[in-house]
């Protein structure tokens, strides 16, 4: 099922996240028969559908908690099954809208359940699960590209353990195999099936179609029309964000005998769409029919009229097309449509090149636009205004030469002048050149280098400008002795001058060069790359080398025998791949997976090296490089995953070698951003070696290690590992490096992570890193700062460590710090500052700084997390000032600013603002003060939640309002009270002590009485009055009372 749905199964990235399964004939099928296994599957296997899955298959569902019925328990919005696994977790869970699914058996009969929303939500499943073997079988049975080994794997362990688990594991494995392999049989047959329909072919068919259509009673349609005249660069009409999902245009057709057709034409086929949505220019583009091949069959099946009038029409479907369209190339945006593969377009230039040999008369007829160069040629900038002859030259031996797309194979014998040509765009750019929108890429458009274009006279230039010119025609025009013998003279001038690397592109050495590459010359295509891997350094160069189409051929040379050769290849390609475009070029043309065949080598962890295996190192060296430069890619990470570069990653990881642990660490800590990644990193031992290298001579080498760290210690158990290795102590020595500001980022933000747990901070404070973090506050990067107050906040939530910060003078950066504006930042130092303020010393010296004005003031930024934190910050102030109520009274307007807060959309701004208003309403007057505002009926709107944060923090708040006038009756019209008595089933014991002071308040009210006895609060509260928390057995027992009083008093009245 995995390599299916990797393989197979058809992708988009429109929207956000990892992609959706486009609603194809392909998918359907595919999805079909996926349903149908899982189905059948506790019936046809019954022991093994009762396997448990290592990790929950977790989606978004459609299905409403109505649904379930027989063998599921239903509390309010959460549902889960009777049947539980050996942990004593359900096998099924819904929360919310979030379902999670842990057996066959439980996937089975949600989708009997499911019935016709069974498509939608097996789509769901797979679309949030990519991988679902590895979450049902574990990560050593994910998918990956090459050969699988997970299935020996488990028969070894089979042999060796003897252990039913594992037999179970294998049996599930060999199930989902064979129905891999039956679902990559239909794809292929569905596949060889389909053809996929392009602009031009859509254009000459609508245009065709014009020509038959008007008013008269014999035209085939009325009119046809496109709902858009503007034209993309490739050839449809359909918004961008459209072509994505493999739309090419919208067309308004209108027969003889039906309503106008609003119809989609894509690249899988013609479909009906929901037409032009009312009061609206935009288009429902939700398909409503099924997939037809093109235009006509389309309309064969909905108009009779157009099937009688097409019979009746006399005419030539073979008209002679023109020259110009037989040659126009289009740009292809959606991934889909550029897929009919690379080799279409070389056939295509194939013919192109045998028709031109074959018509001298045709070659005159082309438009003399098409012999211009394409703008993007001109925008890398390899055209230069003192060349403008040699350019002329260039175009006249094009034009007696009988190619279009020049790219000859250089013999071994010999390399004529001829051989080195420019290799013409139209060959370069087809493979690598358009983005493909649907790239998912973790850098964000800052990481994006652009090109700065020089302006360069010919004047004031270096002698070396031109002694590079020199050697440039002998460069063009030698014998392999002579190229090699230029190219070695080339490498004696300082290629690291900007100069020089500028003046081997403006004479066109770069096309010469990148052409040597294609060459069976080893001596020359070494000599090549050493130039380029020195000039790729320039950011306008390694722009032009993946234009020029030079990455694709430095990816085939890693599969060359030479070693030399491939270290060099991997370097430059290390060095060009900085920017997306160049790293995607890489992934689409296999380099990944032959990168991470460079790191294979039997010499990791030795001392000492014989000349072989020092070579061995150097190529996974390189190797590891360019890893590191493609990492910066979304896709590039789950490429270099499949194809197996964790566990070689992890083996160099042990090797003793900075040179080569630099690379393999920096590579690892970029990946580290993805959950795959950091589970592998704890599970294969990694964080060892990563805290052994915090001890390393090397400053890069400890960066990398500690920016490892800080990415994977999100996770409990890494934060354990990094202290049970000893990692805290060299962590903290670290700080002491202040001037590697790099480093001290990276140092201080692995110290916050690894601080979020208790034990890691008694660690910190033993080795002093508590008043190093102090020391650090002021004249540090924002980078840095985010990271040291995240570590303070963290730290302060112990007694002792406040104490610590006071004394080093810690607080008054703190409340400066308040007056930034990066958002992270505000968003750490209100929890660091929130949690001093529990120590009424701290508050003091804060209330002194006017540290809560500035807090109070952040309740207006418009950043939620900002809000929130400010707003939890505020609680412990307003606790601890002295004189608290004048205190929260002298902020003009700070009152309505935080009630107004109670119509945010976050659920933890309402948390917070909740918890701050029960500490302003302690004072009678800024209660009175907050009621006007409206306090009451605000409070009263947030009561329908799920979210027990929320419930407990309302709860509060409603029962610190009670105490004013007329606010319980209040809260009773305004319909708080019954919501407040479903709290009560909450598995938050906090949410039933908040909630029963809350009602325990609100019973002071008869209407309030009938409405809690009407929802069954009494037998709820009863069960609570025997619980050992005081508080709550008081609110509990006072309650029923107080219903209890009403009822005896009414009987009284009635009865006398």
């Amino acid at each position: 099922m995995g390599a299916a749905l990797a393989r197979a199964a058809q992708w988009t990235a429109a929207g956000s996240g990892t992609g959706t399964l486009e609603i194809t004939p392909l998918n359907e099928s595919l999805l079909n028969q996926i349903i149908k296994f899982a189905e059948d599957f506790s019936t046809r296997h019954p022991q093994e559908a009762a396997f448990v899955f290592r990790e929950p298959l977790e989606w978004k569902t459609q299905l409403g908690c109505s649904v379930f019925e027989e063998g599921y328990e239903i509390h309010g919005a959460t549902v889960q099954s009777e049947a539980k696994g050996k942990d004593g977790q359900p096998l099924l869970l819904l929360t919310a809208s979030t379902l999670r699914v842990r057996s066959f058996d439980q996937l089975s009969r949600l989708l009997q359940i499911a019935m016709e929303k069974k498509l939608k939500e097996a789509q769901a499943c797979l679309e949030a699960n990519r991988d679902p073997i590895m979450k049902i079988l574990g990560p050593e049975c994910g998918t990956v590209e090459g050969e699988d080994m997970s299935m020996l794997h488990l028969l070894e362990k089979v042999k060796k353990d003897d252990d039913p688990e594992t037999e179970m594991k294998m049996k599930i494995c060999l199930l989902l195999h064979q129905l891999d392999l039956q679902l990559l049989s239909s794809s292929l047959k569905h596949i060889s099936q389909d053809v996929r329909l392009n602009p031009a072919a859509i254009n000459n068919e609508v245009n065709l179609l014009k020509n038959f259509s008007g008013k008269g009673e014999d035209t085939v349609l009325e009119s046809l029309e496109y709902t858009s005249d503007y034209m993309f660069c490739n050839g449809c009409r359909a918004p961008p964000w459209r072509q994505v999902h493999g739309e090419i245009c919208y067309l308004v057709i209108k027969p003889h005998d039906t309503d106008p057709l609003y119809i989609t034409c894509s690249t899988a086929g013609v479909f009906l769409n929901g037409g032009q949505q009312k009061g609206k220019d935009d288009i429902d583009y939700e398909r409503k029919s099924d997939v037809y091949k093109d235009i006509v069959t389309f309309l064969r099946e909905r108009s009779p009229r157009f099937v009688e009038n097409m019979a009746k029409q006399e005419y030539n479907f073979l008209k002679e097309p023109s020259y110009e369209k037989n040659y126009q190339r289009m740009e292809v945006v959606d991934a889909k449509v550029s897929g009919q593969s690379q080799n279409l377009y070389d056939l295509t230039e194939k013919n192109v090149c045998e028709k031109v040999k074959s018509s001298a008369s045709r070659r005159r007829s082309i438009d003399k636009k098409k012999l211009e160069p394409s703008m993007k040629w001109k925008n890398t900038g390899l055209s230069a205004s003192h060349s403008d002859k040699a350019a002329k030259k260039d175009a006249e031996e094009e034009g007696r030469s009988s190619t279009v797309s020049l790219k000859i194979k250089k013999k071994a014998s010999g390399i004529s002048s001829e051989s080195v040509k420019i290799q013409r765009a139209s060959k370069c750019k087809t493979s690598g050149r358009f983005e493909d929108i649907s790239e998912s890429s973790s850098e964000t458009e800052e990481d994006e280098e652009q090109p700065v274009h020089h302006q360069e006279g010919n004047t004031d230039l270096p002698s070396e400008y031109w002694g590079i010119q020199k050697l440039a025609k002998y460069l063009k025009g030698g014998n392999p002795t002579a190229t090699v013998i230029a190219l070695c003279s080339m490498r004696d001038f300082n290629l690291a001058q900007e100069t020089c690397q500028l003046a081997i592109r403006d004479i066109g050495c770069l096309e010469v060069l990148i052409n040597l590459l294609d060459t069976e010359e080893i001596k020359c295509q070494i000599g090549s790359l050493k130039i380029l891997k020195e000039i790729s350094q320039n950011t306008l160069i390694r722009h032009a080398i993946a234009d020029l189409g030079g990455l694709q051929i430095m990816v085939k040379i890693l599969d060359s025998p030479d070693k030399d050769l491939k270290c060099l290849a991997a370097e430059t390609i290390a060095n060009v791949a900085r920017f997306k475009q160049a790293r995607r070029t890489v992934r689409q043309h296999g380099g990944i997976k032959r990168l991470v065949g460079l790191l294979e080598c039997v010499s990791v962890g030795s001392t000492s090296l014989t000349p072989y295996q020092s070579k061995d190192t150097e190529i996974a060296r390189c190797g590891a490089l360019a890893l590191w430069s493609c990492s910066k890619s979304t896709k590039n990470k789950e490429a270099i995953r499949k194809a197996g570069g964790i566990p070689l990653l992890a083996r160099w990881l042990c090797s003793s070698h900075a040179n080569i642990l630099t690379p393999v660490v920096g590579t690892l800590q970029e990946c580290a951003s993805e959950p795959s990644y950091r589970l592998a990193i704890r599970t294969e031992g990694m964080i060892e070696n990563l805290v052994k290298n915090l001890s390393s001579e090397h400053e890069e080498l400890q960066m990398h290690c500690a920016s490892a760290i800080f990415k994977c210690a999100e996770d409990k158990e890494t934060r354990d590992l990094v202290r049970q290795h000893g990692g805290l102590q060299p962590l903290s020595v670290l700080l002491g490096k202040s001037e590697n500001k790099q480093l001290l980022a990276a140092v201080t933000g692995a110290i916050w992570k690894c601080a979020i747990s208790g034990e890691n901070v008694s660690k910190f404070r033993e080795y002093k890193a508590i008043e190093a973090l102090v020391g650090l506050l002021s004249d540090q990067p924002e980078e840095v700062l985010v990271n040291i107050v995240g570590a303070l906040g963290e730290c302060c939530q112990e007694q002792i460590n406040r104490t610590i910060i006071r004394k080093c003078g810690g607080i008054p950066p703190l409340v400066k710090l308040l007056t930034g504006t990066d958002q992270a930042l505000l968003v750490n130092v209100t929890k660091a500052v929130g949690a001093c303020a529990t120590e009424p010393e701290n508050m003091m010296i804060i209330d002194r700084l006017d540290g809560v004005r500035l807090l109070w003031s952040l309740l207006k930024n418009p950043n939620p997390d900002v809000q929130a934190s400010a707003a939890w910050a505020i609680c412990p102030c307003i606790e601890n000032a002295k004189d608290a109520g004048e205190m929260v009274r002298s902020f003009v307007g700070g009152l309505e600013l935080i009630v107004n807060l109670l119509k945010s959309k976050n659920k933890e701004v309402l948390a917070s603002v909740c918890a701050a208003i029960t500490n302003i309403a302690k004072d009678e007057e800024n209660l009175a003060v907050i009621t006007d505002h409206g306090v009451v009926p605000l409070l009263s709107k947030l009561a329908n939640t799920n979210n027990d944060r929320l419930r407990r923090h309302l709860a509060e708040a409603i029962s610190s309002c009670c105490m004013w006038g007329s606010n319980r009756v209040t809260f009773g019209e305004t319909k708080a009270v019954a919501p407040l008595v479903r709290y009560l089933k909450s598995n938050d014991p906090s949410v039933h002590r908040a909630t029963a002071q809350a009602l325990y308040q609100l019973s002071e009210d008869p209407n309030n009485c009938i409405t809690m006895h009407e929802n069954g609060v009494v037998k709820l509260l009863l069960a609570m009055v025997g619980s050992t928390d005081e508080t709550l057995q008081e609110a509990a027992a006072g309650c029923i009372a107080n219903i209890r009083r009403l009822a005896l008093a009414t009987e009284k009245a009635k009865y006398g």
